[in-house]
């Protein structure tokens, strides 16, 4: 008989430097209104995107100045491997494990890139095996909270007894354009914020709660709709107005469909844990997964602290839930670039 996977542990961190989305409207309209005649029309983004706060890989000045791919990804993998170091071993320290026990590591992120990986660069700081399996990930942006978490648990299950743990971490900072004058920049420089997550997960007993099932929705010809454009500056964003009702009118059956494949509905979800991808996007998914407005509570309170960070932020959506007390069925869901849905369920565990 195969064991559930249970996952035994969350830790989340954030960079130390803080942005208030104030500071954040203020340094935005000195950079960007006498430049761009749009922005004007553009800057109540900062006072609707119910964000108070986020956390930044570089302090404000840096983002007011000129830089280019170097100074990007050496602040990446700086930062980077500082959280990743952080929320791994908080994570295996509440499993009560060590990193020489951990038999495979899946790590993703989508806002900056290291050739050795971050999980390589870290490898003998942390006190990883020789032998690790090592499954680094780039490209499911959002989605990846959920997506990765469900790789993850596939390999727990597919090697039982095996220590599988899993991080996300993404520095959207960073990615910030002086040289954009296009609403998707400034859009994003209202939502995004800087952090990471790790979990560890393991088939047998115990744990915080039973990863039960995993799937995605790869939906056709939506590649414009989010993801990355690159050129010699850096990473750019691209992000389509039409989002929020493209995922109240598509989300729904997709997330319908993913259950089926285990044999659930959506009835049988006591609790939808989602990616806080702004208040809009929160509003839709209420909508098609018909739940009453302003039911994803726990998701506007993590979007009104830490904004969105990308993959990590529908984990910090998980801890505060777990805090609160899991129902017996929970369903995580994300969406990313692709244009991709993601659901994990998780049963409560006795």
């Amino acid at each position: 008989m195969t064991q559930s996977v249970r996952l035994l542990s969350l830790a989340t961190a954030v960079p130390d430097h803080i942005i208030t989305q104030s500071q954040a409207a203020e340094a935005s309209a000195r950079l960007f209104a006498d430049r761009f005649k749009e922005f004007r029309h553009l800057a109540r983004v900062f006072d609707n995107a119910g964000i108070g706060k986020r956390h930044a890989a570089r302090p404000l000045s840096w983002f007011e100045e000129t830089h280019g791919w170097q100074d990007r990804m050496k602040a990446y993998e700086e930062v980077a491997g500082s959280l990743f170091v952080e929320t791994a071993t908080r994570a295996l320290e509440q499993a009560g494990l060590t990193a020489g026990e951990v038999d495979c590591v899946v790590a993703v992120s989508s806002t900056g890139i290291t050739t050795p990986s971050i999980d390589a660069r870290l490898a003998g700081r942390l006190g990883f095996r020789a032998d690790i399996e090592r499954v680094p990930v780039f490209g499911l942006g959002c989605a990846a909270g959920v997506s990765g978490f469900g790789i993850a648990s596939r390999l727990a299950r597919s090697r039982p007894g095996a220590v599988v743990l899993f991080v996300a971490i993404e520095l959207c900072t960073l990615a910030f354009r002086l040289d954009e004058l296009t609403k998707p920049n400034i859009i994003a420089t209202a939502l995004f914020g800087d952090g990471a997550a790790a979990c560890v997960m393991r088939s047998g007993q115990g744990g915080m709660a039973e990863v039960e099932s995993a799937g995605d929705h790869l939906f056709p010809d939506t590649l414009d709709i989010m993801g990355w454009k690159i050129d010699d500056t850096g990473l750019g964003i691209l992000l389509a107005q039409g989002l929020p009702p493209f995922a109240e009118k598509e989300l729904g059956p997709a997330i319908d469909g993913i259950l089926a494949h285990s044999g659930l509905e959506r009835n049988d979800i006591d609790r939808f844990i989602c990616h806080p991808g702004g208040t809009k996007v929160l509003a839709a998914m209420e909508s098609t997964l018909s739940m009453a407005p302003y039911t994803l509570d726990i998701e506007r309170s993590v979007l009104a602290d830490y904004g969105n960070m990308s993959s990590p932020t529908v984990l910090f959506v998980l801890e505060r839930a777990i805090r609160a007390g899991l129902p017996d069925r929970a369903a995580m869901i994300a969406m990313g670039p692709g244009f991709t849905a993601s659901c994990v369920t998780l049963r409560r565990v006795a």
